[in-house]
């Protein structure tokens, strides 16, 4: 078996940050999120532990809801959303996020799709994890434009959700709530410390056993490329017909 490409060494570490938990759901367009919500599944299912609920809204095969974001909010607002997913045009140091615009509201001079659920969500879901593909200074910045979800609250407001960790094309950071800031905990084959800072607009601290991302083993690969991969095409055929070409690239 060959090594990981780097999308596949991202969702096996998505799929590592969710262990424990019972129900994931998973947003709208959310392709390697999702893929390591089904892996995490044939992990569990792989060694007979406790099944692992999984909820990707725009499938019908994965996905036990039957009025959409709704049911979805409803759900997690019962306490029974273990783990959800969370991105944004900006996400700074504090763990806000930005899905609106950039450069004043109303006014953007960049326009996105807007918050829709992300701050209830940002409360409720005990377990968020921020994902973002592009690591950058216009993406990773100091402080965002606009806050769609705050990552962290004044003493006495009732919360019990919050950002988690924060996953890149570069690093993995966790997220420390008590001085709300992000703790770079991992680094990615081909990627250095100096370079990780570089990309980033907002200063964090560095955890004192910094080592590279974990490969992921012989019996991981087989799941992602085997069963995954053929349950990632009911929702995702575009990806995984893209990742199947990185596969046989990579391996070639």
């Amino acid at each position: 078996m060959s090594a990981a490409t780097s999308r596949e060494r991202l969702i096996v570490t998505i799929a590592g940050l969710l262990e424990g938990v019972r129900h994931v759901a998973v947003g709208a367009s959310s392709p390697i999120p999702a893929a390591a919500a089904m892996l995490l599944r044939a992990r569990a299912q792989a060694r007979g532990a406790e099944p692992v609920r999984i909820s990707i809204l725009g499938s019908v095969a994965h996905n036990f809801f039957t009025n959409g974001s709704a049911e979805l909010f409803d759900c997690a607002g019962q306490g029974r959303i273990d783990a959800f997913f969370l991105g944004g045009g900006q996400i700074d140091g504090q763990g806000n996020i930005n899905l609106v615009g950039t450069q004043g509201y109303p006014q953007s001079a960049v326009r996105w799709p807007g918050s829709f659920g992300s701050a209830y969500l940002y409360f409720v879901v005990p377990r968020v994890i921020l994902f973002r593909e592009e690591h950058s200074p216009r993406v990773l910045v100091d402080k965002v434009d606009f806050i769609s979800a705050p990552g962290t609250s004044a003493p006495g407001v009732y919360r019990k959700g919050g950002p988690y960790a924060l996953l890149t094309s570069m690093a993995l950071f966790m997220f420390e709530p008590g001085p709300g800031r992000f703790r770079l905990v991992n680094i990615h084959a081909g990627h250095t410390l100096e370079a990780v800072r570089q990309a980033t607009g907002f200063t964090f601290e560095v955890d004192a056993n910094l080592a590279r991302t974990p490969e992921p083993d012989s019996a991981t690969m087989a799941l992602l490329r085997g069963r995954v991969l053929e349950e990632l095409k009911e929702t995702y055929p575009g990806f995984a017909a893209q990742l199947s070409e990185e596969i046989d690239a990579h391996v070639e």
